[in-house]
């Protein structure tokens, strides 16, 4: 079933949260306990993350140097069907623009729809760590409404080399991303909300928000988004901060701010544990005031982690 009949048709708030897919090396055990704490809470989907391929320079005897791709986590695929399979809930898996051309992408979403998935997590994605800048495969998407307008055609039978519609039709429903601090690339929240109106035109019928700590910045987002006519599911997006290392991490990595009244009391920890009783109690007053507040999804971003997000779920659900 699709995100958003699941939204229409739910009588309260629903659960959601995001996994990543394990690192080479790992099994599916490892993957599955990651879950399997949190299907008390009935959620409808889970997100399955894609990190796109890094590379490593290989240095020859010659002293050339050969740049080698490395692929460090499982195929997206595989890991929607195991989990369909074993937890018989919607996989939601990400579709990134970086690392793909347009065939690829084409191949990677009928192999999707082969398995019964119905939902996509549209994405640019990021530059890989070697490289300052974004640049787009030869033949691939330099920006997620182009990722979502082919999605959109496949649902309408239209390929990429097929002269006229085709009576195979997918019928996937597209999600993107949405971020009440701004993308860190767009020069003003006013520019990044034209973007995201351009990639609902282009089809997308949902949207989950980047992680944020301050639940004024997105109830301000949602009223600008909704100012601009854009009337899709806005899912709020919410990760406890767990670790010393995340209060300086999260902030440079996501490009967003801790509000002054968590870092007060943040400073005050010394240990992980005490961090993780602080993050686990804030993201708890955060979900319950954004349920009163009357979102469609708490989405968790658990980092393929139950404890945290089992906690502030059993509080709040």
């Amino acid at each position: 079933m699709k995100i958003t009949e699941y939204i229409e048709q739910a009588d309260k708030p629903l659960f959601s949260f995001e996994i990543l897919p394990p690192l080479k090396g790992q099994s599916l055990k490892d993957l599955c306990e990651g879950i399997e704490p949190l299907m008390e809470f009935n959620p409808p989907f889970v997100d399955v993350t894609y990190h796109r391929e890094e590379f490593i320079y290989k240095k020859h005897p010659s002293g050339l140097l050969e740049k080698v791709a490395t692929k460090k986590r499982p195929g997206t695929v595989g890991i929607c069907a195991a989990i369909m399979n074993r937890f018989k809930v919607e996989a939601v898996p990400h579709l990134l623009c970086g690392g793909f051309t347009k065939e690829e992408t084409e191949n990677a979403l009928i192999d999707l729809n082969f398995i019964g998935v119905q939902n996509i997590l549209a994405l640019r994605g990021d530059a890989p760590k070697s490289e300052n800048k974004f640049v787009p495969e030869p033949n691939g998407h330099a920006y997620t409404k182009d990722l979502v307008k082919q999605i959109v055609n496949m649902n309408h039978g239209r390929y990429l080399h097929e002269e006229t519609e085709t009576g195979f039709h997918t019928d996937f429903c597209v999600g993107v991303a949405g971020y009440p601090e701004k993308h860190f690339e767009a020069p003003s929240l006013k520019f990044d909300l034209k973007h995201l109106k351009e990639k609902i035109d282009a089809g997308a019928e949902y949207i989950v928000t980047q992680m944020f700590f301050d639940n004024q910045k997105y109830f301000d987002f949602v009223k600008k988004v909704r100012e601009m006519g854009i009337t899709v599911p806005i899912i709020p997006g919410i990760k406890p901060i767990t670790t010393l290392g995340q209060i300086t991490m999260l902030p440079r990595t996501f490009y967003l701010d801790l509000p002054d009244a968590l870092m007060d009391e943040l400073e005050k920890c010394k240990t992980n544990a005490d961090v993780r009783e602080v993050g686990v109690e804030w993201a708890i007053h955060q979900s319950k005031e954004l349920i009163a507040n009357g979102v469609p999804v708490l989405h968790y971003y658990t980092m393929s982690k139950a404890e945290a997000t089992y906690r502030i779920a059993k509080e709040v659900f």
